[in-house]
């Protein structure tokens, strides 16, 4: 047989050897695909509570970059693939993540299954100082997560969708969040502790984002600024602060390692109280992450913090 005969044949034999690879190379990738719940979370506390419910079941990544402030984020269009390519997304409220109404329109429901963790919380309304000057209309407040109360309602809506969505796993779920709301409950219990019998209940921060954690422990917050932790107050705000920091004997005001402290640093020049610092868990540096830190630390250092003002 000439050459130009055998061709045909060698043509068809590597194609038969191409297939043969292909559909190696296609059952590898399948075996090596977990076959996880693969979730997205928008911010650290959503990332950690759909992390604690999902347990081994699944596997969360964070939307949001560590140290990353999520009142002003937009996704990009990479951010929005991975959300779409998620089998769930998971985001505080519409108030905060005010992008996802828009952006679940891109979503298929049948694949993507999300979660508005604040869903069953009445939002409180702000109450916002500097709204105008801040260029957003922030009617209510979502710093939710910021009690340890509410945050066991996040848990619970998260745990509740998920069962709904993977009834298999739903007696998983429901033991991972009861376990994980055990350690919010003993929290809760260590603040109600520490403030029994207090005579001083007043605290100034940075930004408006312990409303929902003050009203749990029968406290007084006074922000510097309104929902937004970059916002600038009027000279006229910073003049009734310092009245107030005088007439309430305020020994600490309170900022935010991820925001700029200026605003909170001249109130401090100005009335010779001390600077401290209260985290809003709005998001959590890398270096604490990676030091292992968790809402649960994070929310008792807080605890520690207060105790300087709570007295």
């Amino acid at each position: 047989m000439t050459y130009k005969k055998l061709i045909p044949f060698i043509i068809v034999g590597l194609g038969l050897v191409l297939t043969g690879c292909g559909q190696s190379n296609s059952s590898n990738k399948k075996e090596s695909t977990t076959d996880k719940i693969q979730a997205i979370a928008t911010f650290y506390p959503m990332y950690e509570f759909t992390k604690e419910v999902l347990g081994d079941e699944g596997e969360v990544s964070l939307l949001i970059p560590a140290g990353t402030e999520p009142h002003d984020y937009e996704p990009s269009a990479k951010d929005m693939a991975k959300i779409a390519k998620s089998d769930v997304f998971v985001y505080n409220s519409q108030e905060l993540e005010s992008w996802v109404t828009s952006a679940q329109k891109n979503l298929d429901p049948k694949h993507t299954l999300v979660i508005e963790a604040a869903s069953t919380i009445a939002l409180e309304e702000s109450g916002d100082h500097e709204t105008e000057e801040d260029g957003h209309n922030h009617s209510e407040d979502p710093h939710v997560w910021t009690d340890p109360v509410l945050a066991v309602k996040e848990v619970q809506e998260i745990e509740t969708r998920l069962a709904a969505q993977y009834p298999a796993k739903k007696a998983i779920f429901e033991k991972n969040a009861d376990a994980y709301i055990k350690e919010l409950e003993q929290l809760n219990t260590k603040y109600q502790e520490a403030f029994k019998g207090a005579t001083h209940r007043t605290f100034v921060t940075q930004h408006a984002a312990f409303s929902y954690l003050a009203h749990q422990y029968d406290l007084t917050q006074e922000s510097i600024t309104g929902i937004s932790a970059e916002q600038e107050p009027s000279p006229s705000r910073l003049a009734e602060l310092k009245t107030y920091v005088k007439e309430h004997d305020v020994r600490v005001i309170y900022f935010e390692e991820n925001a700029s402290s200026k605003v909170a640093e001249t109130l401090s020049n100005e009335t010779g109280v001390e600077l401290a610092v209260l985290n809003p868990l709005e998001s959590l540096t890398k270096k604490q992450m990676d030091a292992g830190e968790t809402y649960i630390s994070i929310m008792e250092q807080n605890l520690e913090a207060l105790k300087k003002s709570i007295y």
